[in-house]
């Protein structure tokens, strides 16, 4: 298996959804999944240090986890199948080793409140794994757009009414 570290957390410009954006702990590789926006910011808060006045659900399965003398071991990104992402939570429940099917993005979000190692199967990182290139994008096979495609954006953009932006 394969060690990562949170990266960083994003907003999917074409979708509504967040993506945490792993990368491999001693390679060039990164694995992107998407999220939900509650996970993404359970996991951004942590990152960030910032203290919320309650737990979040996250923080309460971690509690949960230690009153009865467990421990999250490690968390495995185990699949891919299309598009969907699966996981593991490993824990160590006095001894015992426990296994629980989760989401991707609560295993991680556990993960890095107990300071677990995120793990990834080297199968998945081969299939969706991308290294960025020179410019610090990722490197794919796309072609470039035909400026004609742009102008449709273009006009979309000139004609939007900006002034009341901002204001509820």
């Amino acid at each position: 298996m394969i060690e990562m570290i949170v990266d960083s957390v994003r907003v999917n410009l074409i979708s509504p959804s967040r993506v945490v954006v792993l990368k491999e702990r001693d390679g060039p590789r990164y694995l992107a999944i998407v999220i939900g926006q509650g996970e993404a910011d359970a996991i951004a808060v942590k990152l960030q240090d910032h203290d919320v006045p309650r737990p979040l659900t996250h923080d309460l399965l971690k509690q949960l986890i230690e009153s009865v003398q467990g421990s999250v071991e490690r968390v495995v990104v185990t699949d891919l199948v299309d598009t969907t992402f699966f996981a593991t939570i490993v824990l160590d429940m006095n001894g015992s080793r426990c296994e629980l099917d989760s989401r991707p993005s609560d295993a991680i979000a556990l993960a890095v409140r107990a300071n677990a190692p995120i793990l990834v199967e080297p199968s998945v990182l081969n299939e969706a794994g991308f290294e960025p290139d020179e410019s610090g994008e990722e490197s794919g096979e796309g072609e470039p757009v035909a400026e004609e495609k742009l102008e449709v954006f273009r006009e979309f953009i000139n004609q939007l009414d900006l002034d009341d932006l901002g204001k509820s």
